[in-house]
């Protein structure tokens, strides 16, 4: 048995799962998981069809990049997601999908505001859109400067990643995360949901205002703040 099994056991059902939650076409997306104590993570082959993944097509790299178990190409998004656990302490899990809502959202350059209590219960404020990539950064490595941009877009907003795990890159879709696969998908279908309740609202009123502050601690507080009273213990 492999030494990487549970990680990869955890990532294949997780990419089992995107499909059944309607979040890509094709093969448009991808989780990964790590194991930070070990600095490694396992992560979806490139261009596998969904219904066809075992764990033993899981690919395991350490942090540095390097393949340790598995005989498939890794996703082409693999460096974006090293880089974001490299930089996002505390994450387990990355979610990638082009899920429809989400990416007219990046494609318009616009965040997805906090107009809602179902937004707040995942995201304490609106989920950021990157900034365009510089030619530079493209030709440099696509991939990686994908997730450098990510961090700084945190970064230069002062935004925390584990108070709000989504991000949309410019032209390009959402990236979700969270401390485990089942969490990271779930993120990204609740990313998904909020982005359409936001372009309906918007629609219906292009004027229409965010959450109140009150109500959006209120909401998010109570499921991810220290005294936090949501569900069962």
């Amino acid at each position: 048995m492999s030494d990487f099994q549970a990680i990869k056991e955890e990532c294949c059902e997780a990419n089992i799962q995107l499909p059944k939650t309607g979040l890509v076409d094709i093969t448009f997306g991808n989780v990964s998981v790590s194991d930070p104590a070990r600095r490694v993570f396992a992560i979806k082959p490139s261009g596998v069809d969904y219904d066809d993944l075992t764990p033993d097509h899981m690919v395991v790299l350490d942090y540095e990049g390097k393949v340790l178990e598995g005989d498939l190409r890794p996703s082409s998004d693999t460096p974006t997601h090293r880089c974001l656990f490299l930089n996002f302490e505390g994450i387990r899990s990355v979610v990638h999908t082009h899920s429809r809502t989400a990416v007219s959202f990046a494609q318009a350059a616009r965040d997805i505001p906090c107009m809602g209590t179902t937004h707040a219960d995942y995201f304490y404020g609106d989920v950021p859109a990157s900034r365009d990539m510089t030619a530079e950064e493209i030709a440099a490595g696509y991939e990686w400067e994908t997730g450098e941009v990510i961090v700084k877009t945190f970064a230069e907003r002062g935004i925390n990643p584990l108070e709000i795990p989504a991000v949309l890159v410019r032209n390009h879709g959402p990236f979700a995360w969270g401390p485990s696969g089942a969490k990271a998908v779930e993120t990204a279908l609740a990313l998904e949901v909020v982005a359409e309740m936001a372009l309906k609202a918007l629609q219906l009123n292009p004027e229409a205002p965010r959450i109140a502050q009150h109500l959006l601690d209120k909401h998010y507080l109570r499921k991810h703040g220290a005294n936090a009273y949501y569900g069962q213990k």
